[in-house]
């Protein structure tokens, strides 16, 4: 008796760890025919790109220092460091109080050489006809000829003058010659600037659409780089915004450091160049080739085989199970 109750209790147990088996590998099943994916076969273009590192630099010729040509005291100044100015906006005024009241006493000088002028001319028109009559010697008559022409030349000397001085008036509006960004101010209003020998800096304008990329492609790179290559670079203050650019020269020189050939490649930028500031590193991706697939490229698998396949699949891991 207690023999038979024995081998009920290992039947049991047998049956117990076979249907614990069977679930298990019931359930591995299933995940396995779920994990099944479909792919199907695309058509895409490979391009060959080049690596590199740059920097964001500005164009040469961008960055304008504007001065004064004037002597004075600083009348206005309309700008600060991060103004945008057009070119010919006033950005700074000198006080014309001086310039004025030389034009004034050109002006004076103007209407006194004027009216010696006026004198000559009436002193030598009547020598000639005393002259003519044998009233007056000759002498005398050449001598007023030369007294009128020279008070001709002292009148347009003294009109040169003026119209100096009124040249110099206009440049007491300082104005912006380029479009651009302000960098920096060097003065304030009510100082005393003096312009003796050069003329002293009032701003520094960086131009608008200044920024260029210079990137440092290396010596078994350069050979496959040419000028008109599409790039696109990213900076650490943007990491998730692709720039586009155009390679737009390649230096014919190489740079050496620490025994690496680099070579510069200028490349200009196409859009959202105002987001980036100079000296900005640059990680650069500068495509070199690309590749399409043909047209003739085999069809794509459609659903059905796919699902045929899948079924086939299943059908197999099945048979395997059962033995």
């Amino acid at each position: 008796m207690k023999r038979s109750w024995t081998v009920i209790a290992l039947l049991l147990a047998a049956g117990g760890v076979a249907t614990g088996f069977y679930v298990v590998r019931a359930s591995d099943r299933k995940s396995v025919v779920d994990a099944v994916q479909v792919v199907h076969a695309e058509r895409r273009t490979v391009a060959n790109m080049v690596n590199a590192t740059g920097t964001v630099r500005l164009r040469v010729g961008s960055e304008v220092r504007v001065g004064s040509q004037l002597s004075g005291i600083v009348k206005k100044l309309n700008v600060t460091v991060g103004s945008h100015v057009r070119a010919g906006e006033v950005i700074a005024e000198i006080d014309n109080a001086t310039i004025e009241a030389r034009l004034a006493d050109a002006e004076a000088q103007d209407d006194l050489d004027q009216a010696t002028l006026k004198r000559a001319r009436v002193n030598y028109e009547r020598a000639r006809k005393l002259v003519s009559q044998g009233l007056v010697p000759l002498q005398q008559e050449q001598d007023l000829q030369l007294a009128f022409e020279e008070a001709q030349a002292k009148y347009q000397k003294s009109l040169r003058d003026r119209d100096l001085i009124k040249v110099d008036l206009n440049y007491v509006y300082i104005r912006a010659p380029i479009s651009g960004t302000v960098a920096s101010v060097a003065t304030q209003k009510g100082e005393t600037v003096a312009a003796s020998f050069t003329a002293p800096t009032f701003v520094t304008i960086i131009a608008d659409n200044a920024l260029q990329l210079v990137a440092m492609v290396d010596e078994t790179d350069i050979a496959n780089v040419r000028t008109g290559n599409p790039v696109t670079f990213t900076v650490d203050s943007f990491s998730s915004r692709d720039f586009p650019g155009t390679v737009a020269r390649i230096a014919p020189k190489a740079t050496i450091v620490s025994g690496v050939v680099n070579y510069e490649v200028t490349i200009n930028i196409s859009q959202n160049a105002q987001l980036l500031k100079p000296d900005m590193t640059a990680n650069v991706s500068i495509q070199t080739a690309q590749h399409k697939s043909p047209d003739a490229a085999g069809p794509r698998p459609s659903n059905t085989t796919a699902t045929r396949a899948s079924s086939t699949s299943k059908a197999k891991m099945a048979q395997r199970d059962n033995r």
